[in-house]
């Protein structure tokens, strides 16, 4: 039957020997928090949710390592249809520096 291999769950190999604690999934994005790092993946098109930066790819067929978060600590993450919201740990002086670092949305 054409489109069966897509219509039950199946093993993600590039996240092997993670430990995910959470997991956004949007229309088109996977967002994952596991170990140190924050782990993303989806097609063109997609507006910047995943968090790679300005002047990055806006899409990746694989799970990429989200760099520009790479100091800062996620607790969990949550996509929606064209944003995603990270819930960042911010006990210290040192998280609370690294979270001012990041770019922030100005309407």
């Amino acid at each position: 039957m054409a489109g069966e291999a897509t219509m039950y769950p199946k093993p993600v190999q590039d996240l092997s020997g993670w430990m995910i604690r959470s997991v956004g999934c949007s229309n088109k994005s996977i967002v994952i928090a596991a170990d140190e790092s924050i782990v993303s993946w989806g097609p063109s098109p997609t507006y910047g949710e995943l968090g790679y930066g300005d002047n990055k790819p806006k899409s990746s067929t694989r799970a990429e390592e989200v760099k520009t978060l790479a100091k800062i600590y996620v607790h969990a993450v949550s996509c929606g249809y064209g944003h995603t919201l990270f819930l960042a740990r911010d006990d210290t002086e040192e998280d609370k520096a690294n979270i001012e670092k990041l770019c922030t949305f100005k309407p």
